[in-house]
């Protein structure tokens, strides 16, 4: 439920970058509320989701070192002979919380990337709407 509400964050901040104006002024209260939910995102996908995994893992799961996740029997069903360290359920559950901080890092780096490029993207959108020459360029009004 928790990467639900960090996903359905996300998909809102892309929402609203599509419908403000680009060079829209931005006033106090709208600042001031869209830096609450910046931090509050980051502080969710950063602080909860791999929070919540990880209780999940330890409590439910019972990924704990105890639980092996290849034992010496399955490497031999493999003809392969055993590694120098052990492969429990506990670094599994750790890679998974590797995994989920990339995923969302990513995601984070390319939101800004969107949000800033949002001007170029409209003037794409714009340029698409013209009708084109019998050249290929856009037509661009006389005068203008």
């Amino acid at each position: 439920m928790s990467f639900l509400v960090a996903i359905l964050g996300m998909a809102g901040v892309l929402l609203y970058g599509r419908r403000r104006p680009v060079g829209a002024p931005l006033t106090w209260g709208e600042a001031i509320a869209a830096a609450t939910f910046s931090i509050a995102l980051m502080f969710w996908v950063y602080g909860v989701v791999p929070h919540q995994w990880l209780q999940w893992a330890n409590n439910e799961l019972g990924w704990t070192p105890s639980k092996k996740f290849l034992t010496e029997a399955q490497w031999e069903i493999f003809n392969a002979p055993m590694p120098p360290f052990s492969v429990d359920y506990e670094k599994l559950r750790d890679i998974v919380v590797v995994l989920i901080y990339g995923v969302f890092l990513t995601a984070h780096v390319a939101m800004w990337g969107l949000w800033q490029n949002r001007d170029k993207r409209a003037e794409k959108r714009a340029q698409r709407e013209l009708a084109p020459s019998t050249y290929g360029r856009p037509l661009v009004k006389q005068g203008g």
